[in-house]
């Protein structure tokens, strides 16, 4: 029963002369005090001076959060257009105009309670209104009586809101004035309930004036939010005058249930609502809806929505109960909907012409022009593919349905009732109805959704391989530990379970919401991939990526040695050649030098220039690393020593030479034909230091008494310390080497510093 219990009264005049009276709202209250209070239904009547136009001019009113606009006689249409204005509470700033949705579904045989009316729209809290309603091409026939703005007030119900704080943010409609629909007001039967064939529209009989309709509050031990919504019931909740029908069993389905907040999570009361749900015999289609209005809600205040949504079904329209099944905010947050059981074929009020073999869910939010957010896609896709899978379908599968009445869907395809017609198991509102609902861009993610509910798993790819794994070429190398490193755009809340695949046996096992996985290969070469198992049972592979698990070292067929080599010595560095070689049976992946100094050489590099000092034994280590990061490591000794020309054998003339910049300070400069040094040492390696310059002549170099080269000291400049001519051996042993002065024409004189060689 509707009753009047008006706030403080005040007065706008009109232009026309006429007074209408409205509800005063006091100040909100402010995050100190969040005391519960009930839902509430404030309605205003719209007049005119003309038949062709009802308006309602800017009016100061009690705190709402949704409206619409209704009309005497469920089945009349209003061929008009109708728009509304807010006023914020929160920034005291007027919308833009914005259109309600007036072309929805037709009504069966209304009872004197149910009106006609346009699609609710969410505003946000909200002190002030406009309406004005026409004919869409501008004549004065006579729009529908009763016409009335309905403001729903969700109130404060739920325990968590009484935590929250400061009352909600107001928001603004949509600027741009457009029609959008978003889950159309259903016909409805005798007992308020939307039915599936259409018929005449009755005389209009029923006269609205403005009221004010307040729900009982629910009481203070309302249960707060748990996460859990209502499954089968035991004995429905009845009228006294309905006699309740048998519930059904819940069938168990192939998919796992998602978490679905119940009708408690939102505050329903339940008092508004007394009739026992009815049931269908299956679900064979799941129809995606939008509630239109604001985008820009936050999620807490879904419960707020979704009662007043309800409020607007039960106490404005006339229905019995929430038209939609299931209902889900911008945050993936699925919410009960119609009372009945989340797990049984509740019959719905949604989709006109389908409700019997179907269920719904609706996205709040407007998605004509904005996309459905990514966790309201998943979520939807968990709902559709638990639903469907209680009775064996598939979600990316098609379906026949009956038509429980004769009419067109918005992109013109005709159903005549009684016949059969095929659907997508997950589609639009507009696909069974002549509706823009689910809006544009939301019904363009449908085929997502399928994808999504149906399986397989969309862009597996392995993204990496760890664990000591390290790639050379096109394979993996590995001491035999693994880690496999992976990613899915599909959710993980639609994954059963990961799976670690080596030579296409299950290694391990992830969970769905897991990235990586690890095993541990015997040696040799193996294929690795990595399997994604939707809640389906659907699977997807990725391509194989082979995987050597090896445990053999590298070798060292060339041991660390050194060689002197051309350069300026001095009595702390002498140019020396470090030679080596090594290799692996699987792939050699570097060459270390850790001491005397530490470097690192690639796979193919076998010498290094480097430096050791003179007169102290050095030890060269060095290690081999594998692709699978096996190591090994050896060492070598060495000792430099520089012998002074002092140390020579003498023949023919010679002349001391002193200066900072000769080995020790001191060198044998000779000019003289044939005149001669000779050192003999025991070592591997040899090399001869001279001082060069412009006018240098050259020298005959004997080995072990046989001639090896003619050298040629001249140079541009002056050098001093010069390793010009070097002699190395596989081995050490004692050697003789002979400097003998050729005496150049014009230039016949050299000078040496000594020789140095390596033990």
């Amino acid at each position: 029963m509707r009753r009047r219990a008006w706030l403080t009264l005040g007065a706008v005049v009109l232009g026309s002369g006429g007074v209408v009276t409205y509800a005063m709202a006091g100040q909100p209250a402010g995050p100190e005090a969040r005391p519960k209070r009930p839902v509430k239904v404030y309605d205003l009547a719209l007049t005119g001076a003309s038949s062709g136009r009802r308006e309602l001019p800017r009016t100061d009113t009690a705190q709402f959060s949704l409206l619409g606009v209704t009309w005497t006689g469920g089945a009349r249409r209003l061929a008009g257009t109708a728009q509304v204005r807010t006023r914020s509470v929160a920034t005291g700033e007027w919308s833009a105009w914005h259109d309600l949705e007036l072309d929805v579904d037709p009504l069966d045989r209304p009872g004197p309670k149910v009106r006609g009316a346009s699609e609710p729209v969410w505003v946000g809290p909200s002190d002030g209104v406009q309406v004005q309603v026409a004919h869409r091409d501008g004549t004065t026939a006579a729009l529908p009586k009763g016409l009335e703005v309905n403001l729903v007030d969700p109130g404060v119900v739920t325990a968590a809101e009484t935590r929250t704080g400061a009352e909600p943010a107001g928001f603004v409609l949509d600027p741009s004035p457009g029609a959008t629909d978003s889950g159309s007001a259903e016909p409805t039967d005798p007992a308020g309930e939307p039915t599936d064939t259409a018929s005449a529209s009755p005389p209009d009989t029923v006269t609205a004036e403005p009221t004010d309709t307040v729900s009982a509050p629910p009481a203070d031990t309302t249960p707060a939010a748990t996460g859990t919504a209502s499954t089968s019931p035991a004995s429905p909740t009845t009228s006294p005058t309905t006699t309740a029908a048998p519930t059904p069993t819940a069938p168990p389905s192939t998919a796992p249930a998602p978490p679905i907040r119940s009708r408690a999570d939102w505050g329903a009361d339940e008092s508004i609502s007394p009739e026992a749900p009815e049931y269908n015999n299956d679900v064979k289609a799941v129809f995606v809806h939008h509630t239109d209005g604001a985008n820009d809600y936050t999620c807490d205040q879904t419960p707020s929505i979704i009662r007043s949504i309800y409020a607007y079904h039960v106490q404005v329209s006339g229905w019995k109960d929430l038209g939609y099944n299931f209902l889900v905010d911008k945050c993936g947050t699925l919410y009960e909907g119609r009372k009945g059981g989340v797990d049984l074929p509740v019959f719905g009020a949604h989709t006109y012409g389908w409700n019997r073999e179907s269920a719904a869910v609706a996205v709040i939010g407007d998605h004509t022009r904005t996309t459905a957010s990514s966790a309201a896609l998943t979520s939807i896709a968990r709902l559709a593919a638990w639903k469907l899978g209680q009775y064996g379908a598939d979600p990316a599968g098609t379906v026949q349905l009956t038509a429980g009445a004769t009419q067109k869907n918005l992109f013109g395809k005709s159903f005549t009732a009684g016949s059969l017609y095929t659907f997508d198991r997950i589609s639009g509102h507009r696909d069974g109805f002549n509706t823009e609902c689910p809006g544009g861009l939301l019904y363009d993610q449908l085929p997502t959704v399928r994808t999504l509910a149906a399986g397989p798993v969309q862009g597996l790819k392995v993204t990496s391989v760890a664990g000591g794994a390290s790639l050379s070429g096109s394979a993996y190398y590995t001491r035999g530990a693994v880690t496999v490193n992976w990613s899915a755009t599909t959710p993980g809340s639609l994954i059963s379970r990961f799976e670690l695949l080596a030579d296409g046996k299950v290694a391990a096992t992830a969970s769905g919401t897991a990235a990586s996985a690890s095993a541990t290969l015997a040696p040799g070469s193996h294929t690795v991939a990595v399997r994604a198992v939707h809640q389906s049972g659907r699977t997807a592979t990725t391509a194989a990526l082979t995987v050597v698990a090896d445990t053999t070292l590298p070798a060292f067929t060339t041991a660390p040695k050194l060689s002197l080599r051309s350069g300026s010595v001095s009595t702390t560095a002498v140019p020396v050649t470090l030679g080596w070689k090594a290799t692996d049976d699987k792939a050699l992946r570097s060459v270390q030098l850790l001491s005397p100094t530490a470097a690192t050489f690639g796979p193919t590099v076998t010498t290094s220039s480097r430096t050791a000092k003179p007169g102290a034994a050095t030890t060269w280590s060095m290690r081999a690393t594998d692709y699978a990061g096996n190591a090994r490591t050896v060492a070598s000794s060495f000792t430099p020593v520089i012998l002074q020309e002092n140390s020579a054998v003498r023949s023919g003339s010679w002349t001391t030479r002193s200066s900072t910049s000769y080995l020790g300070g001191k060198s044998y400069s000779s000019g003289s034909k044939g005149a001669s040094l000779t050192w003999t040492f025991t070592g591997r390696s040899v090399s001869w230091v001279v001082s060069r310059a412009t006018t240098s002549g050259q020298a005959y170099v004997y080995v072990d008494g046989t001639k090896a080269a003619t050298v040629d000291l001249k140079s541009a400049g002056t050098l001093y310390r010069q390793a010009i001519w070097n002699k190395t051996w596989t081995a050490g042993a004692k050697h003789t080497i002979k400097i003998v002065v050729v005496g150049t024409s014009g230039r016949p004189t050299i000078t040496t510093d000594g020789l140095v060689y390596l033990k």
